[in-house]
C-alpha cells in the first residue's frame, strides 16, 4: 500500500491512516508547497487558477475535480497521471435547477420579478410545464435526476445518448424529433463532438414557441445562432451556463429576448459540501485498498 498526500479545501476531511492530508490550513493556495501532492482536488469553482496549481505539483497522480464537468481539466493532464470526475455529486443541485429555470421561464417569473420592482400588478396567461414533451440532451447520471424530478408532472420525456442506450435515442437521430419537443434540456459533456451541437441549422428546427434550457456548457449551443432566434420571438432560452464565461457586461445576451440567465450556479448549493466529501472519502478509502476508482475519465498507470 503507497502512502499519497492529498490536498482539499477540507481541513476536517477523513483520509485513511496511511495517507497525508493537506489543505488551505496547512498548504496555504498562494504560499505552500505542493512538490508531494498526490491526489489533488482543486477548491470548488476555483475555475482555471485551481487547475494551474497542478504545475506546482511534480507527484501528482490523480487528480479529482469536484465538479461533472472535466473539459477544462484534460489540458493538465500529464502522462501516467489519471483523471477522475465528480459524478454523481452535482445530480439533484444541477437537476433542480434545471427543472425550475424550465417552470421559471414557462410560467413567467422573470415578469414577474421586473414588475415586482416597479411595484406594477400585471396578471395574465403563462404556458404550464405540464402537457409537455420535454427532450433531454444527455441522459446521464444528472439527465435520469432530471427525468426522475418530472416524474410529477403530467409530461412526457424522451432521453437523448450518443449510443440510444437504455431505451433512449440516439443524438444521430436528434434533428428528426427536435420540431416535436416543447422543452429541450441540455446536460452533455462539452467535447469535440457537442460543440455546437446547437447551431443556427439545429436551432431552426425547434419548434415554434420552444424553450431551450441549458445546464450543461455554454460551448453547446452556438451563442450568435441563438440571440438570432430569441430576438425573432420564436423560441425562449433559460440558461445556467453561457459562451463566453462569465458574460461580459455589454454582451447583447443579456438583453435578448425571452431569455432567463443564472450565473452557473447548477451545482453550487448546500448540498455539495456533503456529497462532494462523502465522493472523496470514497475514493481515497478505494486507493487505500488498491482497488480501481471511481468515475475515471483518464486512466494513468
Amino acid at each position: 500500500m503507497s502512502e499519497h498526500v492529498v490536498w482539499t479545501e477540507w481541513d476536517d476531511l477523513n483520509v485513511p491512516a496511511t495517507f497525508k492530508r493537506l489543505s488551505p490550513a496547512t498548504t496555504p493556495i498562494d504560499s505552500g508547497d505542493f512538490s508531494k501532492v498526490t491526489f489533488y482536488v482543486p477548491w470548488y469553482m476555483g475555475g482555471k487558477p485551481a487547475l494551474e496549481l497542478t504545475k506546482q505539483m511534480p507527484n501528482l497522480k490523480i487528480l479529482q475535480v469536484p465538479n461533472a464537468g472535466y473539459d477544462d481539466a484534460i489540458e493538465y493532464i500529464r502522462p501516467g497521471m489519471t483523471l477522475c470526475n465528480g459524478k454523481t455529486i452535482h445530480n439533484d443541485s444541477t437537476a433542480e435547477l434545471a427543472v425550475g429555470l424550465a417552470i421559471a421561464s414557462l410560467r413567467g417569473f422573470p415578469d414577474f420579478i421586473r414588475n415586482q420592482d416597479k411595484s406594477e400588478w400585471i396578471s395574465g396567461t403563462f404556458k404550464s410545464i405540464n402537457d409537455r414533451k420535454i427532450g433531454i440532451i444527455g441522459f446521464g447520471s444528472i439527465g435520469a435526476t432530471i427525468a426522475k424530478m418530472l416524474a410529477g408532472f403530467a409530461v412526457e420525456v424522451v432521453g437523448f445518448t450518443q449510443s440510444g442506450r437504455d431505451n433512449t435515442i440516439a443524438i444521430t437521430d436528434l434533428d428528426k424529433h427536435l420540431p416535436s419537443l416543447d422543452v429541450v434540456i441540455l446536460i452533455l459533456p462539452l467535447t469535440k463532438e457537442s460543440k455546437h451541437l446547437f447551431d443556427a441549422r439545429r436551432l431552426a428546427l425547434m419548434k415554434d414557441g420552444a424553450l431551450l434550457v441549458n445546464v450543461a456548457r455554454g460551448g453547446v449551443v452556438e451563442t450568435g445562432a441563438l440571440i438570432k432566434e430569441l430576438n425573432s420571438g420564436r423560441i425562449t432560452a433559460a440558461l445556467d451556463v453561457t459562451d463566453p464565461e462569465p458574460l461580459p457586461k455589454d454582451h447583447p445576451l443579456w438583453k435578448a429576448k425571452g431569455v432567463l440567465i443564472s450565473p452557473h450556479v447548477g451545482g453550487n448549493t448546500t448540498a455539495f459540501e456533503r456529497r462532494a466529501r462523502s465522493l472523496i472519502e470514497s475514493q481515497l478509502n478505494l486507493l487505500a485498498n488498491n482497488k480501481s476508482l471511481n468515475n475515471i475519465i483518464v486512466a494513468g498507470n
